[in-house]
Order: C-alpha cells, then sequence, then structure tokens
C-alpha cells in the first residue's frame, strides 16, 4: 500500500484554541518495561512509535510514575530525529506539585522524554495534601516559561475540576477512566467538561482487557486486574471493600460479545467504536505494545457503529452503570474522595 492511499486517522479538537488529537491516542505504559505488564523492548517501541506517526496517530500518553520513568525514557528514544511530528501528554503525582518540586519533576520529564517541551502537562490525580492555588500558578509559569504547551488534568471529579478552573489556569483536557462498562462520567463530568470547551481522554477503553471477550469470568482474570468496583471487595489487591457487581459485568460483556458477532468484527472494535458515539470524547487512550496491536486499534477507530448498535449497546450495559452508581472512581469506595 502506496503511503498515499492510507486513510488519515479522524482528529477532534480539544480546548478553546481549536488544538486537535486522534481520536485514538497511543498509551505508553508499557513502554520502559515493568511488573506490571512485563518486559518491553525497545525496538517494539520504535516500531509502534514509527507506524503510528505515518498513520496520523500522533499523541502518546505517558507519565513520570510508568515504569519508575522507563516509559518517558523509551518514549523519548523512540520520537528521537521525529518529536516534531508528536504531541506527547505526560503526568506529575498530585504530592509533587509544591512549586519548586513541581518544576523540578517537570524538568525530569523533559530529560526524560528527550524534549524541551510537553505538549500536555497534567496532574495524576486530584490534589489533597498540597495547595491546588499554587499548584496551577506554578503550571501557569511553566506554561509562560515554554516548558508546557498546554494544562490537563486527570481523575479529577466536578467539584476538583472547579477547584482548579478558579485558580485562573486554562485546562484544556481531563483524563478520565470511561468505557462501556465505566459509563459514570456521563452523569455529570461529561456535560461540564463540554460546556466549559474541556477534552476528555478516555483511558481504559477495554477496561484492561475485559472488553477484548478475552476472560468469561472474573476468576479467569489475573489478580491485578480485578480490583475495580466491578469486581467483589474481597479479591487481591481491592481497595473498595464492596459487593461488586460481577454477574452484572460479565452479563453485559456477553452481551456485547453477542452484538460483536452479529456485525462479524471483533469485540474490541465494538468497545472502542462505542466509545466514538460519545461526542465529548476527544481521544480514547489505548495502550499499545506491537504494531499488531496498533493496527487494531485504528481499524477499531475507524469502525463506525449504526445508531441502533448504539442503543442497544447502551441499554444493555444499563443495569451495570445502575448497580455501580454515580461516582466514576471506580478503585475507591462509591464515596470515595478520588475520582478514578
Amino acid at each position: 500500500m502506496k503511503k498515499d492511499d492510507i486513510h488519515m486517522i479522524e482528529r477532534r479538537k480539544y480546548g478553546l484554541a481549536g488544538e486537535t488529537l486522534p481520536v485514538i491516542g497511543i498509551g505508553c505504559w508499557a513502554f520502559g518495561g515493568g511488573d506490571y505488564w512485563g518486559h518491553q523492548d525497545q525496538k517494539d517501541v520504535d516500531a509502534v512509535v514509527g507506524l503510528a506517526l505515518e498513520r496520523g496517530v500522533n499523541y502518546f500518553d505517558t507519565a513520570e510514575e510508568y515504569n519508575d520513568g522507563r516509559s518517558e525514557t523509551a518514549l523519548g528514544l523512540a520520537l528521537k530525529g521525529r518529536r516534531q511530528n508528536a504531541i506527547i501528554g505526560t503526568k506529575v503525582p498530585p504530592n509533587f506539585t509544591e512549586p519548586a518540586i513541581l518544576r523540578q519533576h517537570c524538568e525530569d520529564s523533559l530529560r526524560r522524554l528527550g524534549t524541551d517541551v510537553i505538549d500536555i502537562y497534567m496532574v495524576h490525580w486530584p490534589i489533597t495534601d498540597q495547595s491546588v492555588a499554587d499548584a496551577f500558578a506554578t503550571l501557569e509559569v511553566l506554561q509562560s516559561e515554554g516548558k508546557i504547551r498546554t494544562i490537563g488534568v486527570s481523575n479529577f471529579g466536578p467539584q476538583q475540576l472547579q477547584e482548579a478552573l478558579v485558580t485562573g489556569a486554562r485546562i484544556t483536557i481531563n483524563q478520565l477512566c470511561y468505557n462501556l462498562l465505566s459509563r459514570a462520567i456521563e452523569a455529570e463530568l461529561m456535560p461540564l467538561c463540554s460546556r466549559l470547551g474541556i477534552g476528555i481522554l478516555a483511558y481504559m477503553p477495554l477496561l484492561q482487557g475485559l472488553l477484548t471477550g478475552k476472560y468469561h469470568s472474573a476468576d479467569e482474570m489475573p489478580s491485578v486486574r480485578t480490583r475495580t468496583r466491578h469486581f467483589r471487595g474481597d479479591r487481591i489487591g481491592s481497595r473498595h471493600g464492596e459487593a461488586g457487581a460481577e454477574a452484572e459485568t460479565f452479563a453485559a460483556i456477553q452481551g456485547i460479545r453477542e452484538i460483536a458477532s452479529e456485525l462479524q468484527v471483533p469485540m474490541e472494535q465494538v468497545a472502542i467504536a462505542w466509545i466514538f458515539s460519545r461526542h465529548a470524547i476527544t481521544s480514547a487512550i489505548a495502550g499499545i505494545r506491537s504494531v499488531d496491536q496498533l493496527e487494531e486499534a485504528i481499524a477499531s477507530a475507524e469502525f463506525r457503529l449504526p445508531a441502533n448498535m448504539v442503543a442497544r449497546l447502551d441499554e444493555l450495559t444499563e443495569p451495570l452503570l445502575t448497580r455501580l452508581g454515580p461516582s466514576p472512581d471506580y478503585f475507591q469506595p462509591s464515596l470515595g474522595g478520588r475520582t478514578c
């Protein structure tokens, strides 16, 4: 196939200045390798980044916490010589947002990424132990110095987002957990972000493999992936302590599997295409470890669901949405302070 014949990926606007992102972004958590996802070869990272840029999938989402900074380092190596074609988003933990410390962490991320500017710099979780005003004032200074282009947040609920906006900082992005099995942001956060012109990056679009159809019961899953409120609170690593919603979760998965079979497409294509039926979503962040996974993600981003199928999927997952409730924090108890 000639390069001119390749269909470039759809892009959507976010923020108030007309910035755009591809509807699918590259989640870089596995880059650099680590205990959670295992070894990741740099050659595979280079191949993924190169092909993604060719196809217009030029948003790369990382964080300093991913593999102790190795994700940022691996991404920086892969982008060497082609940084100008990429959009980089990275994140700083909330406990490192005291002004001098925040500045140093930004500088450290810049060094690991091998760049002089971060396109979207996000606070990874809501700030609870530091001054919100001081943190966002520092981010604005870093922005004025050209070290970051836009300010973002991740996992901020309605109140936390409003507290950040009161500081006067122009926030362009809120990165939130969103997928067919995790729809809580629809109640308040999605309308709020739309009203304010804040883009939404949807992470865990396949809920760490659940929406690929690979698993038929919770007992088949690795314990590190059964910590959300979809699962019983007595499972290893769980923090929420609630009864969970395993019956509703796997009933929904079976229904989605049947719809995918009707459409004769992989289940993950249905799950990701459903996300794009929500126009408030700017981009879905898919964890990508190989060029094969990248091709699958691009195919999912290019697939469009008929309106009647979107309605069926909404109805199918409504019982699970009702059972889990309106709190978009799927790791803490329903009334927990964090958002996702």
